[in-house]
């Protein structure tokens, strides 16, 4: 009986498949198959105006920080992900959507999201963003 290891993921495999799954909106699988459980989230410190954590730790507080993001979504219009780009143990990508946000209107948000791997998985994710021109 021989015994088979797992390779990990190289930061491009895990970029590579991010942005397979980003293609097809599935944000949440993402997190499921990508983020370690150590995982943390940091945003811009203007999302404290809003109420809303600058750093959030763990994979289960990153899924609800996303929870409580979509429970304040009223309609989603459309949204897209750049290809990756590599580089040693970070890749990023430039995210947007066109959102109406309860008591806000319609808007368009674009960023850059820059996440760290680490052993095959994604260990931090940062999003970058200009105040009022979400």
């Amino acid at each position: 009986m021989s015994t088979q290891e797992v390779a990990t993921m190289t930061t491009k495999d895990v970029a590579n498949r991010f942005s397979e799954l980003a293609q097809k909106g599935a944000f949440d699988k993402i997190q499921d198959e990508l983020f370690s459980e150590d995982a943390v989230s940091i945003e811009p410190d203007s999302v404290a105006a809003m109420g809303s954590p600058v750093v959030v730790k763990g994979l289960a507080g990153i899924k609800e920080k996303a929870k409580k993001f979509n429970e304040m979504v009223e309609e989603m219009h459309g949204g897209w992900t750049s290809q990756p780009v590599v580089g040693g143990d970070y890749f990023s990508v430039a995210m947007g959507m066109d959102v109406t946000m309860k008591g806000m209107g319609r808007m368009n948000m674009d960023e850059v999201c820059v996440y760290r791997v680490q052993d095959g998985m994604i260990v931090s994710e940062q999003f970058f963003f200009t105040p009022g021109k979400m």
